[in-house]
């Protein structure tokens, strides 16, 4: 249950942050859960594996690479989600940012 009351908030995040950010495009509710879904997968499957083969850069960088990584793999969630479209690098990187902030405000007014 708590699962499902997750990816909700995640996706409710998406919507509000599509909506405050001009550069981002979302066409709609069923939008936002699937680019949930997918930028979940994403986040646990490929993230760790690229934070891992970075690790020499993003100890350079003091962590700051890990938002560059995130970014990119923000852009590659809007290239497979049909409704979901990025307009480019710096507009992923905010978008990132800006979710972060809203996803852990929501889950701190529901949990």
């Amino acid at each position: 249950m708590t699962f499902l009351i997750h990816w909700l908030i995640r996706a409710v995040a998406i919507v509000i942050t599509a909506y405050l950010l001009p550069g981002v495009h979302l066409s709609g509710f069923i939008a936002a859960l699937a680019t949930a879904v997918v930028l979940g997968l994403i986040n646990t499957f490929i993230k760790p594996l690229l934070l891992l083969l970075t690790l020499p850069l993003n100890i350079l960088t003091l962590g700051l690479f890990t938002l560059v990584i995130n970014a990119l793999l923000i852009m590659l969630t809007s290239a497979l989600v049909p409704g979901f479209a990025v307009a480019g690098f710096g507009w992923a990187l905010l978008f990132g940012l800006v979710l972060s902030v809203i996803n852990y405000a929501l889950s701190a007014v529901v949990f």
